[in-house]
């Protein structure tokens, strides 16, 4: 019996457990997605720079490296934004500098010049960076309650499948943004789609609490 009792105390600590994660998750869900979306693109660049090191392209690494710099010390000097931009335009690494401008504009509540920088980065090559910017591009007409184009831009990145990027991200910002709309079917539909696709994800345990969640307010 006791046995019995103890094994229902650790499962009852555990739900507690996740289901606190998942509140603190759902509360913090902007600062999260900036946080995260900064780390996946430093991530990248450090994998960038390592391939140039490694075949001996020490400017090109050198460029991504002076960015990724440049982005870590905006908090202290806002005047490398003047930096980041001069980095842009039509040169190789443009697209990085773009995104870690639209990390910071949006960490600011700055959504126009987030967007301006995001509508900047070129559709090709369709790479991690460009599936991140239009991810960015999405929550930043979330924000503006323009879940419409938030979800035409979630709606087309689940059509071309990248293998850059995770789609179980992508589909649940995409349930989210309908719920938020007003279409509580297509929300249930898309998070019920995540949950069965990826069921041993953050993700996917997310959103069958959100399915029957809405459903249950039905």
């Amino acid at each position: 019996m006791k046995k019995v009792v103890k094994k229902q105390l650790k499962e009852d600590e555990f739900v507690s457990t996740i289901t606190k994660i998942v509140r603190f998750i759902n509360e913090q869900r902007r600062e999260l997605i900036i946080l995260a979306s900064i780390i996946i693109v430093v991530i990248a660049g450090i994998f960038v720079i390592r391939y140039f090191r490694t075949q001996g392209l020490k400017k090109q690494s050198q460029v991504v490296s002076e960015m990724l710099e440049l982005r870590a010390g905006l908090e202290k000097n806002p005047g490398n934004v003047t930096q980041l931009e001069k980095m842009g335009g039509d040169q190789k690494f443009a697209r990085v500098a773009y995104l870690l401008l639209a990390t910071y504009w949006i960490e600011n509540g700055n959504l126009d010049k987030a967007e301006a920088s995001l509508t900047k980065i070129k559709t090709r090559p369709k790479d991690l960076y460009y599936y991140q910017a239009q991810d960015l591009l999405a929550q930043v007409y979330l924000q503006r309650k323009n879940y419409d184009k938030a979800i035409e831009i979630y709606k087309k990145i689940e059509k071309e499948k990248p293998r850059e990027y995770s789609l179980d991200v992508v589909l649940f910002n995409q349930a989210e943004a309908l719920e938020k709309k007003g279409d509580r079917a297509g929300a249930v539909a898309v998070f019920k789609k995540v949950q069965e696709e990826y069921p041993q994800t953050y993700y996917g345990y997310d959103a069958s609490l959100r399915a029957k969640k809405l459903e249950g307010e039905k």
